[in-house]
């Protein structure tokens, strides 16, 4: 890769004049501002250093992807130039009121600017890029030139990818920094058609780790009314699809999208599913709540599983102190039950059973003195519940060894002195 500023026009910081602060883009401040020299305006992102962002831009040339100018080099203040995009981003408008005027026309509009925009980026361009952030904050109402390109990479095959982007955005395999093919774009293109369709945000009110697990653990995707003219879903959930193979190429969106403006019966579909709002937005919201529901069940059974985790860590605490205090020879040869001093002080002869039996007993009276049960929760006792937690749980893995061999060699000694003095 060549040197910074080698392939791009270096713009001295003191030829700009900044205005307001119009937002953050991936990994910088974006400011309006005055080109002095060229009597531009522009957009400048700030950053702390340049990185790949400047080189991607400068050997891009398509009317729907951000014009680039040049870059700032001087330290600290470093930043890239470009377009500036006077109409606001496709986001503001769709939370705007204006957005209620949207008709079929101009959700065709956008969407055939962007797919075009990303085929270039994915086919056309001189070098592939994967945009990875795509948006309706990163697109333009007016031209929707694709815009922000601080999470991009040039494409070689499959590219490993670390966690950059939006969640609700972000195709399952980018979440989880999986290899990644440019179809990790269709991903975040079907939800910014679906965006354009509902006026409505990705997820809303959930936090971003929230969505990764809903889309990946759970297979969760963004609802579609069932009134959503058929084509527009079919689209959308082609895009959705879990398999990143399974997803439609970008060429494969355009030529969708051409078959769709054909279709004389689509207008009245798609428009009378726009300006009928009320009818459909409650499914959203019905997904909505399912979805904190089953987040508010997952909280609490991880709360549970604290509170368990919490009770066991204690129990053992205790059970090793415990494990440190050596029984009394007495106790050691006592059943509670069966066998008593008296028994002993009579030296009635043990037999191999008779001393299997004593064994027997004595693991148990032992065993009963450290796992006294007690109850945690809805869990039973702490043994069972150790069991349970375990594949390998055993009298060995609980009980000190060593204090078990010490006893039972003790014990056979004992048994091996009643057998002399009863011949």
């Amino acid at each position: 890769m060549s040197s910074p500023g080698s392939s791009f026009v270096q713009i001295k910081h003191e030829d700009l004049l900044f205005y307001e602060n119009c937002g953050g883009g991936s990994f910088g401040s974006v400011y309006r501002a005055l080109w002095i020299s060229q009597d531009k305006e522009v957009a400048v992102k700030k950053l702390l250093k340049i990185d790949k962002e400047a080189e991607i831009l400068s050997v891009l040339s398509h009317k729907n992807i951000i014009q680039f100018y040049g870059a700032v080099l001087e330290p600290p203040n470093y930043g890239i130039v470009t377009e500036y995009a006077s109409g606001g981003s496709l986001y503001d408008y769709i939370s705007s009121e204006q957005s209620e005027e949207m008709d079929m026309e101009q959700i065709m509009t956008w969407a055939i600017q962007i797919a075009k925009g990303m085929h270039y980026l994915h086919a056309e361009a001189p070098v592939k890029v994967i945009h990875r952030d795509l948006k309706s904050r990163n697109g333009n109402m007016i031209l929707c030139p694709i815009c922000d390109f601080g999470a991009s990479k040039f494409l070689s095959h499959t590219t490993h990818m670390t966690v950059v982007g939006t969640f609700p955005w972000m195709a399952p395999e980018v979440i989880q920094s999986l290899p990644v093919s440019e179809t990790c774009d269709t991903y975040s293109y079907g939800v910014v058609l679906w965006e354009m369709l509902t006026r409505e945000v990705p997820f809303k009110g959930f936090e971003g780790l929230q969505v990764a697990w809903l889309v990946v653990e759970k297979q969760e995707r963004l609802t579609i009314p069932t009134s959503c003219p058929a084509s527009f879903a079919e689209l959308m959930r082609k895009c959705w699809q879990a398999d990143p193979k399974e997803r439609p190429q970008f060429k494969q969106v355009l030529l969708t999208l051409e078959s769709m403006a054909n279709d004389s019966r689509l207008p009245d579909q798609c428009n009378s599913f726009l300006h009928n709002k009320d009818q459909w937005r409650c499914e959203i919201e019905s997904t909505l709540e399912r979805l904190r529901k089953l987040e508010r069940e997952l909280y609490s059974k991880e709360k549970e599983l604290e509170e368990r985790e919490r009770r066991l860590k204690l129990w053992e605490e205790r059970l090793m102190e415990r494990s440190n205090m050596t029984p009394s020879p007495t106790s050691l040869l006592m059943d509670r039950s069966n066998i008593s001093p008296v028994r002993m002080s009579h030296k009635i002869p043990l037999k191999l059973d008779a001393f299997g039996e004593l064994f027997h007993h004595f693991v148990f009276s032992s065993f009963d003195q450290f796992f006294t049960p007690m109850s945690i929760g809805s869990s039973g006792s702490f043994f069972r519940s150790h069991s349970q937690d375990s594949n390998s749980a055993s009298l060995s893995s609980v009980l000190p060894w060593n204090l078990c061999q010490y006893n039972f060699n003790s014990i056979t000694t004992k048994c091996k002195h009643h057998r002399k003095q009863s011949q």
